[in-house]
């Protein structure tokens, strides 16, 4: 297990910040080897039929958090809400930032609208207005692996169909493109995610929210978050 001990990162100062919606558990993509150590710890304290399956999620953890590390993710979120079926609707939020090297960000969203117009295909690109300038609006359905165990005499795993929007937004401060993304396999709930994902699009901001209430410091906040309770949080259509 100590090899999953290296995960940990120093604490970077983030250079934007966004709100975290009603509903969803933030993951930690930045644990200290001190918490880490302290988990790994409490996992080989556990009896040992307990113990493996702790051990299974742990490294899933380390797995999911390294891999989200190097794609440049900032925050991760996970929402669970109830669904029209009475059963539980799950969807993913993630926040990154995406380098342009050597070209303007709002440059390259613009073409990206302008090659859909002059084509008349639908790229499925529009533009949104945001507190912090024109963000682009992007969403899709496609088929991807399924989580489960497929049926008896299936060699192939299980595929499911999920809605995906994602809006990017140019950083104005960096040649760099935001990107808040959203995804579900909850398709028939797919208008309440996409009014999920464009009012966390515009809570995101360029500048400390700690700092303008002259709180500089206040590690009240997860990193790239707005410091403040669960009941802080953006409402939505799910509470």
């Amino acid at each position: 297990m100590n090899d999953l001990l290296d995960i940990a990162e120093p604490e970077l100062k983030p250079a934007f910040w966004y709100g975290l919606p009603h509903g969803y558990r933030q993951l930690d993509l930045q644990p200290t080897a001190e918490g880490l150590t302290e988990l790994a710890r409490q996992i080989n304290e556990l009896p040992a039929e307990a113990r493996d399956r702790a051990d299974q999620v742990f490294r899933l953890y380390a797995m999911v958090v390294m891999m989200l590390q190097k794609q440049q993710v900032q925050g991760c979120a996970l929402g669970m809400h109830p669904d029209d079926s009475g059963g539980a609707a799950l969807s993913v939020l993630t926040v990154s930032s995406v380098a342009t090297t050597g070209v303007s960000p709002k440059v390259v969203l613009a073409k990206l609208l302008d090659d859909s117009t002059a084509t008349g295909v639908d790229s499925g690109v529009r533009p949104v207005e945001l507190p912090v300038g024109t963000g682009f609006l992007i969403e899709s359905e496609h088929r991807t692996v399924a989580p489960g165990v497929p049926p008896e005499g299936q060699e192939e795993p299980l595929e499911g169909t999920i809605w995906r929007g994602m809006v990017a937004i140019p950083d104005t401060t960096s040649s760099s493109v935001i990107t808040v993304q959203m995804v579900t396999g909850s398709l028939e709930l797919a208008d309440d995610y996409r009014e999920v994902l464009l009012g966390t699009a515009r809570t995101v901001t360029f500048t400390d929210p700690a700092a303008a209430e002259g709180q500089v410091g206040s590690g009240s906040a997860a990193p790239g978050t707005s410091p403040g309770s669960a009941e802080d949080s953006i409402r939505n259509a799910f509470g």
